[in-house]
Order: structure tokens, then C-alpha cells, then sequence
């Protein structure tokens, strides 16, 4: 709800530079939606990695306690 009235306060002051950026948005968007994927994958595969190593530890009995 902030952004929004930011965005509003920007379009009575410059309406160009608003216009601007409501349309640049997406593109944005678009553009950093493969880096975010990248990011996924790599999280998934360092979690992975982490499980393999303490495994042997797990299987011995030394689980994280809660």
C-alpha cells in the first residue's frame, strides 16, 4: 500500500518519470525471473549437498536436538 502511494505522490509531481516506471517494472521483472531461478536451484542444490554430508551423523544418532 506504501509503494502505491509513493507511486502516486510520483505521478502528481512528474507524471513522465511515473508512467516511466510502471512500464519499466515488468521488464525488470522479466529480466531478474532467471537469476531468481538460478537462485532456486542452487539453494536446492546446496541443501542437497549439506543433507549427503550429515547423513553419516544422522544415521549415528546425532540429529539436531529441539
Amino acid at each position: 500500500m506504501f509503494g502505491f502511494l509513493l507511486w502516486l505522490v510520483l505521478l502528481l509531481v512528474c507524471w513522465p518519470l511515473a508512467l516511466l516506471a510502471l512500464v519499466l517494472y515488468p521488464v525488470c521483472w522479466l529480466l531478474t525471473l532467471p537469476f531468481r531461478l538460478i537462485g532456486i536451484g542452487v539453494e536446492g542444490l546446496f541443501a542437497l549437498l549439506r543433507a549427503v554430508v550429515l547423513l553419516p551423523a544422522r544415521m549415528l544418532g546425532g540429529g539436531s536436538r529441539r
